[in-house]
């Protein structure tokens, strides 16, 4: 891996100053400068000898530098990989001495790469304060890359077509969360998602969480999603309660795209109790990942007709279902895509088989986003080309503090 050198090759020998530090982040031009000039001047303002940032890209599999000067790493199969994968810090030797140490990159529960932080030695202090410019340049980061498109390019590998680039816009972080739980989702093909989407959410109390899947793989596909989280949004937003909500959804198709649906769960965590209420329209059931253990049918129930216009013509009302939740289990959605897929033998994924692949990827012990991560990445691996639709997959991770 080559050693980042800092501007000039000078190598800086200066103490902290915390004044200075301030004096950055108290002048407004922090806020409008590029990210390559930010984390010069915060590396130098925290006597750090140079700094890198590592952004992951949309699939998650490389690790893309913010400057030139640096290589583009594999998630899998490099330190700094291993420091994202974990959410902890790595220290390697330099080449040319000192060390590199390996920060994750944090905003709340969401992995957005990693900052390489050159050192002649490894110290306590050095540490301190190399968290603190990770934990910086992380909030920066989300604040900029909304707007700044430099932090796109820099992500994709590939051009992205037009339906997924208006449906990704809808779309929430990859991964949210707090002391009580966290919520991840992932979707493939990343760079042609038609109709797929997810949603989820966080007050005080509840965790709000849903996986839809629109009719079709096109534009109009997704603006069916689109219209779909737009109303859940809306009636969330308002308060509504889960049955209101979902009749939002129902009305706002059957207004406004008559000729379009879309299967659905949504779902309804209370962080206190562990209750999980849910509504089915038409969708796949939820999977419960309990103590390493993979209950296939514990959420299964009738399902609703899909959102949109066929529950209008429906005689029976929406059903709302609910279940306690233990602490430490896991809820796996995910859209038919997922089950529709082919392996390499030309054999159907199937359920059986996609809960062999849930198994495997749940054995290790990992967190909720990287455990994720590994079961899209081997569903992918394992087919003989792409994707033949979407296929989208949401877990969410109840682990309420110690009583």
């Amino acid at each position: 891996m080559p050693h980042p050198h800092d501007e000039g090759g000078r190598v800086s020998t200066a103490e902290p100053d915390a004044g200075r530090l301030y004096e950055f982040l108290a002048d407004p031009e922090h806020l409008t400068l590029d990210l390559s000039t930010a984390v010069t001047r915060c590396a130098k303002a925290l006597a750090l000898q140079h700094a890198v940032v590592y952004l992951v890209d949309l699939q998650q599999r490389h690790l893309v530098p913010h400057t030139d000067v640096a290589a583009t790493l594999p998630v899998d199969g490099s330190l700094a990989g291993w420091a994202y994968r974990t959410q902890s810090l790595r220290v390697e030797e330099g080449e040319a001495g000192g060390v590199t140490v390996w920060f994750p990159l944090l905003d709340g529960a969401e992995r957005l790469g990693v900052l390489a932080v050159n050192q002649s030695a490894l110290t306590s202090g050095g540490l301190t304060r190399g968290r603190a410019l990770a934990s910086l340049l992380a909030m920066m980061i989300t604040s900029k890359r909304a707007f700044e498109d430099s932090f796109v390019r820099r992500t994709r590998t590939e051009r992205m077509q037009l339906p997924s680039e208006m449906l990704r816009a809808f779309l929430p972080p990859r991964t949210i969360g707090d002391g009580q739980v966290v919520s991840t989702a992932v979707l493939e093909p990343a760079y042609e998602i038609g109709g797929d989407a997810f949603d989820h959410s966080l007050t005080e109390t509840t965790l709000h969480v849903a996986v839809l899947d629109a009719m079709g793989h096109d534009l109009a596909s997704g603006l069916t999603s689109a219209v779909s989280l737009a109303a859940c949004r809306n009636a969330r937003r308002s308060g509504a309660d889960l049955p209101e909500l979902v009749r939002s959804v129902d009305e706002a198709l059957a207004r406004w795209l008559p000729e379009k649906f879309c299967t659905a769960v949504i779902a309804q965590l209370d962080l206190a109790t562990g209750v999980l209420r849910w509504s089915n329209c038409g969708h796949p059931a939820p999977l419960l990942i309990r103590r390493d253990q993979l209950l296939m049918d514990a959420l299964e129930r009738e399902p609703d007709p899909p959102m949109g216009l066929p529950s209008q013509l429906s005689p029976r009302p929406r059903q709302t279902h609910e279940m306690p939740l233990e602490p430490g289990d896991r809820v796996l959605m995910y859209t038919d895509g997922i089950t529709e897929a082919r392996t390499r033998e030309a054999r159907l994924m199937g359920l059986e088989r996609f809960g062999d692949y849930v198994i495997r990827a749940t054995s290790g012990g990992e967190l909720a986003p990287e455990t994720l991560r590994r079961l899209i990445h081997s569903i992918l691996d394992a087919q003989a080309d792409r994707l033949r639709d979407d296929a989208t997959l949401l877990m969410f991770e109840w682990r309420p503090p110690a009583r």
